[in-house]
């Protein structure tokens, strides 16, 4: 990004913005990118449209940016211990410097700084983007014996943080549930769905596609069905198009030595404008995510899974609860077994083969974005959040 684009409002821009705003938003995050999709363009962005002033601890410098007061706190470690202590504190110690009135902050290890901020007299929200009793359990990174222990331990102390503070935000429900009614005096559930500004409003019928060529961006994990993608794309007589960055590092290595890699062209991280130019470039959208931890159980899509039909493609996708009653009622995709690659490859083959077909279910997933899975739906959720904290 450009210098311009960073440097603090002047002029005309300046004037527009209200001279005294009533309340002070400080977002934290220790973990997540700097300018994060959901909590920097999408949060962040819509309360400080709503007129509050909003202010965003984040890895990088300092600078201003669509009405957001960016307060960085350097460069994160490398080491997710060391993320997970110093930076923690790091963020919690610019964040307190901000004065704010509401903390809304995005990672686990912040929980004791909610607790810390909410003793102060602070409104505090946790933006829980996960459900991480469960995921945890499923962290490739700990050893076997510990994950059920970390877990619990874990579990009790998000408890005992979720009952002091002010509110806290999932995504969607769990089984049909909201997993955190009751144990916090407000649960909202906050969609991440894309903005219609940053794909729908992109798509072109003009752009050509590559011929027999499915897409997958995000990130490259075994549990993220990337390896029975991969062999399902070799089964199906396409190119896998892989767009992320792979993890662990040796799993990149691992998919290298299979045969059936030959038939992935690996794009590596992509910029958010790459993101949308190789989505509308390739005919299917996959995300056939293995059913571990959360990701079974989840009563939403994939985020990328709205991207892919944001942009016209229609979707493979694991046949999990929700995923079945979401495509049985939207007709955006087919549902395949995660686990089964000729099943997979029994998806794909039948998108390329009925072209037809496969552009009705493309136009039936922008429909059902339009209406229906969009971030204005989401915003306004946010900013009821934000009044109902505020009346007490």
């Amino acid at each position: 990004m450009g210098a311009a684009e960073n440097a603090p409002l002047t002029g005309a821009a300046a004037s527009e913005r209200p001279e005294k705003q009533a309340f002070k938003v400080c977002h934290m995050t220790s973990g997540h990118p700097a300018e994060d999709q959901r909590i920097f363009h999408k949060e962040c962005v819509s309360l400080a449209k709503a007129g509050y002033g909003v202010y965003l601890v984040q890895q990088g410098g300092s600078y201003e940016k669509n009405g957001v007061h960016i307060v960085g706190f350097g460069e994160m470690p490398k080491s997710r211990l060391k993320r997970m202590a110093q930076t923690a504190r790091r963020v919690y110690r610019a964040a307190l410097a901000v004065d704010a009135d509401i903390y809304h902050f995005h990672e686990p290890e912040l929980l004791p700084y909610g607790l810390k901020l909410k003793k102060r007299g602070k409104k505090v929200i946790f933006d829980s983007h996960e459900l991480y009793v469960q995921q945890i359990r499923a962290k490739d990174y700990l050893p076997g014996w510990s994950r059920a222990l970390i877990a619990g331990a874990y579990g009790v102390y998000e408890r005992h943080v979720l009952r002091t503070i002010d509110g806290v935000i999932f995504p969607c429900k769990i089984e049909g549930r909201n997993p955190f009614e009751g144990r916090c005096r407000r649960a909202a559930l906050i969609n991440n769905v894309p903005r219609l500004d940053e794909f729908y409003d992109r798509y072109s019928e003009a752009v050509p596609k590559r011929e027999r060529s499915i897409v997958y961006v995000g990130g490259l994990t075994h549990n993220r069905g990337v390896t029975h993608l991969v062999k399902s794309a070799a089964k199906a007589g396409c190119t896998a198009w892989l767009g992320g960055t792979f993890s662990p590092a040796s799993y990149q290595a691992e998919m290298e030595s299979l045969p059936e890699y030959s038939h992935v062209r690996y794009l590596g991280q992509l910029s958010r404008s790459q993101v949308a130019e190789t989505l509308q470039s390739c005919q299917i959208g996959m995300a056939a995510l293995l059913n571990v931890g959360q990701y079974g159980k989840l009563g939403t899509l994939a985020t990328k899974v709205y991207e892919y039909m944001s942009l016209g493609l229609p979707v493979v996708l694991s046949s999990t609860p929700y995923n079945t009653e979401a495509v049985e009622r939207c007709r955006f995709g087919i549902c395949a077994d995660p686990e089964d690659t000729e099943s997979i490859a029994a998806a794909i083959t039948y998108l390329l083969d009925h072209p037809e077909e496969a552009r009705r279910m493309g136009e039936n997933g922008r429909k059902a974005v339009k209406e229906e899975f969009n971030w204005g739906v989401e915003e306004k959720k946010l900013l009821a959040l934000y009044e109902d904290i505020l009346k007490e």
